[in-house]
């Protein structure tokens, strides 16, 4: 029996692993896929915000001993993850200063390998795939934006979209700072975009498939969880 569950970020990533992620991963063998949100939400430093990763991995490493036959991944955003001081997460500060395709790898590593510390020796590390979005949940959905624009209920801006999709090689470069960050694009043309109920609606409109062809980390990620059923050994 393979079972799985994504520590995820926020409602975003939640509605997405169980409307989109789920039923896709099911059919690849998978039992049991569910959705955490990192951490108690109640004791966020700020809504919205994530925590720090010392208490995300407990929350990780718990999970990893209390089931001894699941494997775990995460689904958070680099551009929300805390890159200093007692909240930091392992590799994001330095990943900030290396090119975008080691961005998300720098940062992924520095988490699979403190969770194998963590973890102990006898630890199987294919249990654990961490996944670090880019630069978050927003990146994916333009994939293709005349449906992200559907999914929203608002075709008038697919055009807007697809003006800032051709700016970039990959939906997934669209860049981090407070102004350039997906999200706050799509603020801009829609100051209404509620993220927890619009963005996984958008995905369920654009498709698993289309999201897996644009978004080559995403498609990444997705081929190791695919595989994993069979080759946990």
């Amino acid at each position: 029996m393979a079972r799985m569950l994504v520590h995820v970020e926020g409602e975003t990533e939640e509605a997405f692993v169980n409307e989109v992620l789920r039923s896709h991963l099911a059919r690849k063998g998978y039992t049991t896929v569910s959705a955490r949100i990192v951490g108690n939400a109640r004791q966020r430093v700020r809504r919205g915000g994530i925590r720090a990763w010392s208490a995300v991995r407990r929350d990780i490493v718990n999970h990893l001993r209390e089931d001894s036959g699941c494997m775990a991944t995460t689904m958070v955003d680099y551009y929300a993850l805390p890159q200093t001081g007692a909240r930091a997460w392992p590799g994001r500060e330095t990943a900030g200063a290396l090119s975008f395709a080691q961005k998300a790898v720098t940062v992924e590593s520095g988490l699979a390998e403190d969770i194998c510390r963590e973890m102990g020796g006898g630890f199987n590390p294919a249990r654990f795939v961490p996944f670090v979005m880019m630069h978050e949940f927003e990146g994916m959905l333009f994939s293709d934006c005349e449906r992200f624009g559907q999914g929203i209920g608002r075709p008038d801006l697919s055009a807007a979209f697809q003006a800032i999709r051709d700016e970039f090689a990959t939906p997934e470069e669209i860049n981090d700072s407070p102004v350039t960050a997906p999200s706050k694009r799509v603020l801009q043309l829609m100051p209404g975009y509620e993220k927890p109920l619009l963005g996984p609606l958008a995905a369920l409109e654009i498709g698993l498939n289309t999201i897996r062809r644009e978004c080559p980390h995403f498609r990444e990620w997705l081929t190791r969880l695919e595989g994993w059923p069979h080759n946990r050994n």
